[in-house]
């Protein structure tokens, strides 16, 4: 998988815009024949254009990440590992910024050896790194205890198009890993919480949506809402008060 967000001058990646809908099995249905006849399927998808996401979130001792999205608190981060189909050929580290309306990720690819040391709870040698987010990690670990808390599961059918970066997403079967922490386990268990035949629509931008994309969601019934996979996964475990 390659990183798709560039960073600007600053070394920051540009923010972007991202608008979260509940949809219906029937309503996906609709609107993905729609958007595979004028945008283009996403280069990693299968033959149903599909690939399976799993990340593993982190927290820190206090469940920040969580209690700042439940608040709705206008500036936070999250951090989390993500891999592609089980597999560990591929594995970066993120962070989420959310600033108001707009999101930001920063992400860095990484090794087996380094993911299962920060599964661990283990930043050592990350103050050294050249790399702003590892050596962010390491503060956020040594500081405030940063650790992992839920593994989040789910199958992408993705859809972009080149003006204004524009990227549409059906994120089906979501899935929480529950205790577990195995990231590279695909017999994991899990659990959704989301309703059957519900699934999680995202389209995100750069600066404005054109036009034509904007008719073709304008037929489709989606509620919009600040939907987090996170906490939604999350709500299976104890939080912190």
């Amino acid at each position: 998988m390659q990183n798709r967000f560039a960073a600007n001058a600053a070394g920051m990646p540009d923010p972007r815009h991202e608008l979260k809908y509940f949809i219906s099995d029937a309503a996906h249905a609709q609107l993905s024949a729609l958007l595979s006849s004028v945008l283009h399927p996403d280069v990693h998808g299968d033959e149903n254009n599909e690939y399976f996401i799993r990340s593993l979130y982190f927290d820190d001792a206090y469940d920040t990440a969580y209690h700042t999205k439940m608040s709705g608190v206008e500036t936070r981060d999250k951090y989390r590992i993500r891999i592609y189909n089980c597999s560990d050929k591929t594995i970066f580290l993120e962070r989420k910024h959310k600033q108001g309306e707009y999101i930001s990720k920063s992400s860095v690819r990484i090794t087996r050896r380094l993911c299962e040391q920060l599964m661990d709870g283990n930043p050592a040698g990350l103050d050294c790194s050249d790399n702003p987010l590892l050596r962010d990690v390491y503060r956020e670990m040594r500081t405030k205890f940063l650790k992992p808390a839920v593994i989040v599961d789910y199958h992408r059918e993705a859809y972009t198009h080149p003006a204004e970066d524009v990227r549409i997403t059906f994120d089906k079967r979501l899935h929480s890993g529950l205790f577990s922490r195995d990231l590279f386990n695909p017999a994991l268990n899990g659990v959704s919480p989301l309703k059957p035949g519900k699934m999680i629509l995202e389209v995100k931008f750069n600066r404005y949506l054109p036009d034509y994309v904007k008719a073709l969601l304008a037929t489709t019934p989606a509620v919009n809402c600040a939907i987090s996979k996170y906490t939604l996964c999350r709500g299976f475990e104890p939080i912190s008060e």
